[in-house]
C-alpha cells in the first residue's frame, strides 16, 4: 500500500497527530479531528493487567521472566525483545529473544487455533545480547546480537534444527533484519549513534550461508535518492563495517525495520525518527519526526516496528509513555495501547498471529525496571484487516 511522504495535521488531546507533507516546522495543520481520535479510538482505563486499550480490546498475559510458561515446564527467559509469529497448522508460534549478555538466545511458545499454550522451549543459547531480528520468508527467525561485532543467528521457530551463525551477514552491533522477496535481499539496522543501514544479498534466496553485504550511501538530508555499496570486509575488523565505505549514510540509532510493498521503514531512538525507503524508485524520506509535531509528541523513544496487512504500522516505544503507535497509511499518529506503572522498562517485540487478530508483545523490565522482571502479553481484539 503506497504512503505519503509526510505525516499531516496537529496533536489531538496528546494522543493523535500528523504532519504536514511539506517538511519544515509551522506549516498548516488541517482541522482538529476528536482527542484521542484514531483507528481504534481513545484509549480507556487500566485492565487488570495495566494497560490501556482502545474499546473492543482485551490483554492477557502469555509468560514472564523466571516463571514456567502455562502448563508447560519451561521457565521464560529474562530481557523479552524482539519476536515474530509463525502459523503452526491451525495453530502459531510466537518467538522472543532474550537480551542479556551473557546467555541471550531466544525461546518460543506454541498456541493452538483456539489461542490456548500448548508448548515452550528454547531456540538459541550462548548468545549475547539478542535484541531484535526478523522473520524469513522460509519460515526462520533471524537472532541479532546488539553487541559490538555481533553475529546474525539464523534459527528454527519449532526447535527441530539447531541455530546457525550467519557470519557472512556481518559482524556489527545487529538490531532487526526484514526480507525483501522481491529483491531477495534482508535489511539490517545497526544500533550505533553512528550506525549505518545494510541489506545482505545471498548468494542463493533461501540460503543464508554466503552472500555479499552492502551500505546504503546517500547524503546528509532526511530526503533524497540512496545506492548500494559493497561493504570490503563483513568481518569488520580491524575497520568497522560502518566506517568502510565513504559516503555510507550514518543514522543514529538504528532500531526495528519492516519491509513490506516496495518499502522498507526503519526506525532511529536517538533522533525519534522513522524512515522510509522507496525501493520502487531508490528514494528516502521521513514517515515520522517527532520534532515536527506541533505539540506534544504521540510517539517517543521508537523502537520495534511492524505492519498489518491494512498498511498500518505498529512502533513500540522505548521508555517514552511505554504506548505501541500506530500510523496509518493515510499518515495518522495515534496511540494505540499504553501499559502503566511500568516506566523503568520498555516495549518490545509486537507481533500479529498469522490471522491478525492477536498482538504479541513484551514488556522488557516489567514492573521491577529488572531485566528479571519481563512480561509477554497478547492484545486480542477488532484490528484492521
Amino acid at each position: 500500500m503506497e504512503r505519503r511522504s509526510l505525516l499531516r495535521a496537529a496533536v489531538l488531546g496528546g494522543t493523535t497527530a500528523a504532519l504536514g507533507g511539506t517538511l519544515w516546522r509551522g506549516a498548516a495543520y488541517a482541522a482538529p479531528a476528536q482527542p484521542g481520535a484514531g483507528p481504534y479510538g481513545a484509549l480507556g482505563s487500566p485492565d487488570a493487567n495495566g494497560i490501556r486499550l482502545p474499546g473492543g480490546f482485551t490483554s492477557r498475559v502469555v509468560a514472564r521472566s523466571g516463571q514456567r510458561v502455562g502448563t508447560t515446564t519451561y521457565t521464560w527467559h529474562n530481557a523479552p525483545d524482539g519476536g515474530a509469529c509463525y502459523a503452526d497448522g491451525s495453530g502459531w508460534i510466537y518467538v522472543s529473544n532474550s537480551e542479556i549478555n551473557p546467555s541471550g538466545g531466544a525461546s518460543a511458545v506454541k498456541f493452538s487455533s483456539t489461542g490456548a499454550i500448548t508448548g515452550a522451549y528454547r531456540i538459541l543459547s550462548n548468545t549475547r545480547q539478542n535484541c531484535a531480528g526478523g522473520r524469513t520468508p522460509w519460515n526462520t527467525w533471524l537472532s541479532c546480537e546488539e553487541v559490538d561485532r555481533g553475529y546474525v543467528y539464523e534459527t528454527d521457530p519449532w526447535g527441530v534444527n539447531a541455530a546457525v551463525q550467519r557470519a557472512a551477514m556481518g559482524r556489527f552491533k545487529h538490531e532487526a533484519a526484514a526480507a525483501d522477496p522481491v529483491r531477495k535481499v534482508i535489511y539490517l539496522t545497526e544500533d550505533e549513534t553512528n550506525g549505518r543501514f545494510y541489506r545482505f544479498i545471498p548468494t542463493t534466496w533461501g540460503n543464508l550461508s554466503s552472500g555479499t553485504l552492502q551500505v546504503m550511501v546517500a547524503g546528509s538530508a532526511t530526503s533524497g535518492s540512496f545506492t548500494w555499496t559493497d561493504i570490503p570486509d563483513p568481518d569488520g575488523s580491524p575497520t568497522a563495517t560502518r566506517s568502510q565505505v565513504s559516503g555510507s549514510k550514518s543514522f543514529n540509532g538504528g532500531e526495528g525495520c519492516h519491509y513490506a510493498n516496495d518499502t522498507v521503514w526503519f526506525t532511529t531512538k536517538g533522533d525519534n525518527r522513522v524512515w522510509q525507503l522507496n525501493l520502487q524508485n531508490n528514494t528516502y524520506e521521513l514517515a515520522y519526526d517527532d520534532s515536527l509535531v506541533n505539540g506534544t509528541a504521540p510517539l517517543t523513544g521508537v523502537d520495534n516496528i511492524t505492519g498489518t496487512s491494512s498498511g498500518d504500522l505498529f512502533v513500540a516505544e522505548d521508555g517514552g509513555n511505554m504506548e505501541i503507535c500506530v500510523i496509518t497509511p493515510d499518515d495518522v499518529v495515534a496511540s494505540f495501547l499504553r501499559i502503566d506503572g511500568q516506566s523503568a522498562s520498555e516495549i518490545t517485540g509486537p507481533a500479529f498471529s498469522p490471522d491478525g487478530t492477536r498482538l504479541y508483545f513484551s514488556s522488557q523490565r516489567g514492573t521491577t525496571g529488572s531485566s528479571s522482571g519481563g512480561i509477554t502479553y497478547e492484545v486480542t481484539g477488532p484490528f484492521r484487516s
